[in-house]
């Protein structure tokens, strides 16, 4: 069963506000990292590079969550506890672009956060998250 995001919450996921991202350890123990994301209808889309720790978190074990605060209220918060159902590369190094113009602004791989060579060392993906259960507070 799939949930869909509220539309008084959208603006938490589709940004720029920085989420934090959760995937499981091979021990259990939970793994959190800052990330830029969006959506797409009621998937929401992060992206990440082949290797990584939350790549290979998500390859053995696709349950993740996604918690995104209001910078301006606290008290105003959306958790999204999901399924990877989906890892591309197609379409990866695009999608990484339109994130960046959409948090820092600037055009180019990763919007000049990371070298520009540092793009033909790495493999970029997009995992699309389906929502299994959607909280969301505050208005």
């Amino acid at each position: 069963m799939s949930l869909t995001i509220p539309d008084s919450h959208r603006d938490l996921i589709d940004g720029p506000i920085l989420v934090t991202f959760t995937t499981i350890m091979p021990d259990g123990q939970p793994q959190s990292t800052i990330v830029w994301c969006n959506s797409a209808g009621d998937r929401v889309l992060v992206n990440s590079t082949v290797g990584r720790r939350k790549d290979k978190n998500i390859r053995r074990d696709p349950r993740v969550t996604i918690m995104a605060l209001d910078p301006g209220n606290a008290f105003r918060w959306l958790e999204i506890r999901g399924t990877v159902e989906e890892i591309s590369e197609e379409g990866g190094v695009e999608h990484i672009d339109e994130l960046a113009r959409l948090y820092s602004g600037s055009p180019g791989y990763y919007g000049h956060v990371a070298p520009a060579e540092q793009a033909a060392k790495e493999t970029r993906v997009i995992y699309k998250i389906r929502p299994d259960r959607v909280l969301a507070f505050g208005e």
